[in-house]
């Protein structure tokens, strides 16, 4: 494999100062200055995020489980792969194994990790680990307060062809999906 060259220089960009611009229950604005390469100031605004997990459960090897659930900031309803946020000091595999349970009402038997998203660079801290599940058994959902989704089963290709077709536009789900289609067959 052919790595992409190394950089011919360092594009660091040093804090001069940072500060909270919002905080809000969920998500943290901040405002820093910052030093630029060349010596010159600059100000970057960006969202610190907690962190997700994302998961590809397989019922069997082609199926996986998919929510349904509407999303206010676009005020409709989107189909995507079950995630959820870290909470605080809580390892990613954890995070998955509660938020399987938590969303969909299964454990699983065995897990890997899959691939880390970085879904927003340019605005925000945020990562997302993506890992995969199998040998799955129904042990009832248990969504928090004020979560209200559909839980249900789709094949990949299925998943894929609503891809092409517009209905599934949740990037980090496409991500998953199209990762698993290339790599994931040859994988675990």
């Amino acid at each position: 494999m052919k790595l992409p060259p190394d950089p011919t220089g360092d594009f660091t960009e040093s804090t001069i100062t940072s500060k909270v611009a919002y905080d809000g229950g969920f998500l943290r604005m901040r405002r820093d200055e910052v030093r630029l390469p060349d010596g010159a100031p600059a100000l970057r605004e960006y969202v610190e995020h907690p962190g997700a997990v994302m998961m590809l459960a397989f019922l069997d090897d082609d199926t996986v489980l998919f929510e349904r659930q509407y999303r206010y900031p676009l005020r409709r309803h989107f189909i995507e792969l079950p995630a959820g946020k870290l909470e605080r000091g809580e390892p990613p595999l954890q995070t998955a194994r509660r938020e399987l349970v938590e969303e969909c009402g299964y454990e699983a038997a065995e897990w890997w990790h899959i691939a880390t998203l970085h879904p927003s660079i340019g605005y925000s801290d945020e990562v997302i680990e993506i890992f995969g599940a199998r040998t799955l058994a129904h042990v009832g959902a248990q969504l928090d307060p004020g979560e209200h989704l559909e839980v249900f089963p789709a094949t990949v290709d299925d998943a894929l062809a609503w891809v092409r077709e517009g209905i599934v536009t949740d990037t980090k789900t496409m991500i998953a999906l199209f990762w698993w289609k290339q790599f994931g067959r040859k994988g675990p």
